[in-house]
């Protein structure tokens, strides 16, 4: 067991997208917000040199507007680079010459899965992986028995207390406040449930495409990319039961055993789509069958949730970006007004970005003297997007040794037995155009239960 703090980082995939998007704003983030000061050492196989790692760095700050001088003055001296075959041994070497007198390291896997294994191997190899801790990126494996593999590799050079499987969704404020607001409220409580909720929907729409992500998405798709990993765990976040205790592993225990009660999802309750243009993309084969959209319908096989069915989206190259969860409550037993009320009348809505929001919707009549009513939506709380980089939270944590925020092994295969028999092509692909909301096959995927509904506009500004 790893008992000290960390007192270096070791990020491999140094000159990858993930690290120039992610970490770097991180690195700054921790270096002048929380005060660390511990070698930062980059490695990959590009023969770059420390003086490109760090412009670099200082380029991924100014692409991010994170940039800030004086911090990026104290972080700069603190990143270090080695260039090295991941499976040479003396590329562990010039690392372990690199770390100094650190003992304690956080070995960050920005690698592609494939590569864990030559990483892990040569690190117990050099002897590096005693006192470490590895924290690794999604998606864990690509399908059950892989994840199960993997996790095999990894436990044969480190203890569970010391593997930080990283879903970076689990470090956003905003789902953190979808945990809080469920727990904090005790109003919430008695009405969530079957008896007072007519379906759940989560929407993760994005406005643009692969970009240059092409070959990695085209061995992904949506599925593997976002539902099997981030919006599963926000299922689970949403749809557990009150944890039992206040320890580390008490929120973690109830969301791995709602995961488990998941039903593994049938072909007819899938809808993939692909958008036209994405088979131009660099490294996208000419007749792909890959999706870029995935609509889903799920159950939840326990007592609270019985019956209730669970609408997953997501996309890229759509309409707008929004990503929210959606709880739809059900309708009074009689009307006594006569009104057509519009599905989704009563609910509550809670974004998680591009802004953070929560908003409560009901029926208020309108003015005059005539029984009518309209939709209004009550803005309960708005604020900008995340102020902080998920990633530094999340590295933070892991150097603290704090799994909390964290996805545990249990939950990653419960969540690939769900997803599994929908996996490549058992379902067919339509195309959609870019800017609209999807293929059209997927409007009847919700059938009697109503349309999808579909985010409300970005809030401005401010937190209120």
């Amino acid at each position: 067991m790893t008992a000290a703090r960390t007192d270096a980082l070791v990020f491999f995939g140094a000159t990858g997208d993930l690290v120039h998007k992610e970490l770097f704003p991180a690195l700054q983030g921790l270096v002048h917000d929380g005060g660390v000061r511990m070698p930062f050492i980059g490695v990959a196989r590009s023969p770059w040199t420390t003086e490109q790692l760090r412009a670099r760095a200082k380029d991924s700050l100014e692409q991010s507007g994170r940039f800030d001088p004086q911090a990026f003055e104290e972080l700069a001296p603190l990143l270090h680079y080695i260039s090295g075959d991941y499976g040479a041994p003396e590329t562990y070497v010039a690392m372990r010459r690199a770390l100094g007198g650190a003992r304690h390291p956080l070995l960050y896997m920005a690698v592609p899965p494939s590569v864990f294994p030559v990483v892990t191997d040569a690190l117990a190899g050099a002897g590096s992986t005693e006192g470490a801790r590895v924290m690794i990126e999604k998606p864990f494996g690509r399908d059950l028995a892989s994840a199960k593999e993997l996790n095999r590799t990894l436990r044969r050079h480190f203890p569970e207390e010391d593997i930080f499987r990283i879903d970076h969704f689990l470090g956003k404020e905003p789902v953190q406040n979808i945990t809080y607001t469920r727990f904090a409220n005790p109003w919430l409580e008695p009405v969530w449930n079957r008896s007072h909720i007519h379906r759940v929907q989560i929407t993760m729409a994005e406005d643009f495409g692969v970009k240059n992500r092409g070959r990695f998405y085209e061995e992904a798709g949506a599925i593997r990319d976002v539902v099997q990993n981030h919006l599963l765990q926000l299922l689970a976040i949403a749809a557990m039961d009150p944890p039992g205790g206040a320890g580390p592993d008490a929120i973690g225990d109830e969301k791995v055993r709602l995961l488990e009660h998941v039903q593994p999802l049938e072909a007819r309750n899938v809808v993939r789509g692909q958008y036209r243009g994405y088979r131009s993309a660099d490294g996208v084969a000419p007749d792909s069958t890959v999706e870029t959209y995935v609509a889903l319908k799920l159950f939840i096989d326990n007592w609270r949730w019985s019956g209730v069915p669970f609408y997953i989206r997501a996309g890229k190259e759509l309409a707008m970006r929004s990503t929210e969860l959606f709880v739809e409550f059900k309708r009074p037993p009689r009307d006594l007004f006569g009104e057509t009320v519009p599905p989704g009348s009563s609910h509550l809505r809670m974004r998680i970005g591009p802004d953070i929001a929560v908003g409560f919707g009901m029926r208020v009549k309108v003015h005059g003297e005539q029984m009518v009513g309209r939709d209004v939506e009550l803005a309960l709380t708005s604020c900008p997007g995340d102020a902080h980089p998920p990633y530094q939270r999340l590295l933070s944590d892991a150097m603290a040794g704090n799994k909390e925020l964290f996805a545990r092994q249990e939950g990653i295969e419960a969540s690939w037995r769900i997803v599994e028999p929908v996996l490549g092509d058992a379902t067919p692909v339509f195309s959609y155009e870019p800017g609209s909301r999807g293929p059209v096959q997927a409007d009847g995927l919700t059938g009697t239960d109503g349309p999808w509904i579909d985010p409300a506009p970005p809030e401005p500004t401010e937190c209120r």
